[in-house]
């Protein structure tokens, strides 16, 4: 495990920490702060160590370099005040001679935000040599690098890695600290039965985390858009369904190491479908009320697509998580962006909620379902980071988790 905020001295100490504060901003006003929120224990436990000050960095979009107002973090800082109910200095950049005049000169208690890292290429560029000047001058503004940011803790970046290397104290806030402890419980010592549902529209985006979790699950769920091209590897009709002519070796390979495992491997017995089309739908919502639905088992006609899993299929899944123990969800069941699609989804989330289960939702669009049913509070761990969840799950090493102080 690696140390935490708690496991260090921050009495009288400067401490940077690198915070993910790439919420969606419309015309200067935040959209959903909940990022901004997740911080707030890691930032509240720093300002309450005596003589402790804090300075807080994150990026914003892709502004790739440049400096673009529309990718400012004023409207954050101005958000973060609002929060923590006190004053948060926002300055004009993250480094340079106005930035450490400012950081020297700070006094206990003192919360300062700098502006968007990506508005410097260095940051997120892929030459270790280049990031290498950027992230020292970051690291010679405190005492303490404390890394809460997990959404991107899968990238080795300036902030998220390399500045560590500048500093004797790395350490997680508490954030970060959760993420790792339920991802690596549910890698290395899950209770059993292990179930993992993945959904989501390709098999080649999960195929990683496929192929670990046939190492560790007893059963895997398949349901979503990637679980029509299973069907088709089954020799199934599919219909307009949505199909990527590469994935269908890799869904053949998985069939065949679930079945020499013996990995429960289990399809959608019944789908929903449409005679519409979901790309039609996205670009007019209004088409969605107007398209016909019928449920069938089996193969899908021709110019229908499917969209979501039928009863027959939320029965079985339901089934199987009564016995569940621990539950990882990677992915949505259908179309749930739409109501009239969301059934499969909304109930699946309804039954992890109410299992007696360790339950780690991981993944943007899971995340993004639980919070639309509201059920988030009823899950052990939703995760802030999409893509660092998936890279978790594939079972690879975070940059931004290696390189922190070990207990």
């Amino acid at each position: 495990m690696k140390k935490t905020i708690k496991d260090v001295d921050l009495a009288n100490k400067k401490v940077i920490m690198r915070v993910d504060f790439n919420v969606p901003i419309q015309d200067g006003i935040i959209t959903d702060d909940t990022r901004i929120k997740a911080a707030i224990p890691s930032i509240k436990y720093i300002l309450e160590q005596q003589g402790a000050s804090l300075i807080l960095i994150s990026h914003l979009g892709r502004p790739k370099g440049k400096v673009k107002p529309e990718f400012s973090l004023q409207p954050v800082a101005k958000r973060l005040s609002e929060l923590l109910m006190k004053e948060v200095k926002m300055l004009n950049d993250c480094i340079g001679k106005e930035v450490e005049e400012a950081c020297n000169s700070m006094k206990s208690g003192h919360v300062i935000l700098l502006e968007n890292l990506r508005f410097h290429q260095e940051e997120d560029s892929k030459d270790s040599n280049k990031r290498m000047p950027f992230a020292e001058k970051l690291a010679g503004l405190a005492d303490v690098y404390v890394n809460d940011a997990f959404g991107t803790a899968h990238r080795e970046h300036a902030s998220t890695a390399t500045i560590a290397r500048f500093k004797d104290v790395a350490v997680s806030g508490f954030l970060l600290e959760k993420e790792i402890k339920y991802f690596e419980k549910l890698l290395n010592a899950p209770d059993k039965p292990l179930v993992a549902i993945l959904g989501g529209a390709k098999v080649s985006s999960k195929i990683g985390v496929i192929t670990n979790l046939l190492n560790i699950a007893d059963t895997i769920i398949i349901g979503g858009g990637m679980s029509y091209t299973f069907f088709k590897a089954l020799g199934k009709k599919i219909g307009n369904s949505l199909f990527t002519e590469d994935d269908l070796p890799i869904a053949e390979k998985i069939l065949k190491e679930a079945l020499a495992k013996g990995v429960e491997l289990v399809l959608p017995i019944d789908n929903v479908i449409t005679d519409g089309s979901v790309g039609d739908m996205f670009a007019d919502s209004s088409l969605v009320e107007r398209v016909s639905t019928k449920i069938v088992e089996g193969d899908i006609p021709d110019d229908w697509e499917g969209v979501d899993i039928g009863p027959k299929t939320i029965q079985k899944i339901n089934s199987i998580l009564e016995n569940a123990k621990t539950v990882v969800w990677n992915g949505p069941m259908g179309v749930f962006e739409f109501d009239k699609f969301a059934k499969g989804t909304i109930e699946i989330a309804k039954k992890i909620a109410e299992i007696n289960a360790v339950s780690v939702i991981g993944g943007g669009d899971s995340v993004a379902a639980v919070n639309k049913f509201n059920l988030a509070d009823k899950m052990s761990h939703v995760s802030t980071g999409g893509g660092a969840s998936l890279e978790y799950l594939e079972g690879k090493t975070l940059p931004g988790v290696a390189v922190l102080n070990d207990k």
